[in-house]
């Protein structure tokens, strides 16, 4: 049973430049920065071996188109008790229909995938616990980050990834599929 995900890798000069927004933000648990990505589809916690390998060989035969993104704002998630913060990614519909095949591929493999509204973004980090006296600086912060925007970037690929949960968690690269 492996814990994992499918997600978009992010080049290095867009991981260089999420570093110095992280860097900018009040954040306890800092996702480091090799393992900044966009996540298209959560898999589940308990994946089995086999729908793993079932997933894998629809994927090598699925045709997506590349993908370009455009990472505008610094946003979270969980409200008045912020969970995590992310650098939140410009809509795109063709970024929605990739992650939507690859979530109706998964299905068809034997994961359950909820149906949910896609967010598409990349964590900068996480919260246990989140401190009265932190939150008007985290706020502050997250205000400045509004202005935070990339050049569009092209994604080639699609990664599949394993995810040992821990501080920090571990993401091991199972396999890559082309997009184009």
């Amino acid at each position: 049973m492996t814990r994992a995900f499918l997600a978009l890798p992010l080049p290095d000069p867009v991981r260089n430049a999420l570093a110095v927004q992280q860097f900018l933000l009040p954040l306890p648990r800092r996702v480091p920065v090799e393992d900044f990505h966009l996540t298209l589809c959560f898999l589940g916690d308990r994946v089995p071996d086999q729908t793993l390998q079932a997933l894998h060989e629809t994927l090598q035969t699925l045709r997506l188109p590349a993908i370009e993104i455009t990472l505008q704002g610094i946003g979270h998630f969980g409200g008045a008790k912020p969970r995590a913060v992310y650098a939140a990614v410009q809509a795109d519909p063709a970024l929605d229909h990739v992650a939507a095949k690859l979530a109706t591929a998964a299905r068809r493999a034997g994961c359950t995938i909820p149906h949910t509204r896609f967010v598409p973004h990349v964590t900068l980090g996480r919260f246990n616990r989140l401190f009265p006296e932190d939150l008007p600086r985290l706020e502050r912060a997250i205000v400045a980050g509004a202005a935070f925007r990339l050049a569009p970037f092209q994604v080639a690929e699609v990664t599949l990834f394993a995810s040992t949960l821990g501080d920090p968690p571990r993401y091991d690269a199972l396999a890559t599929y082309p997009l184009g």
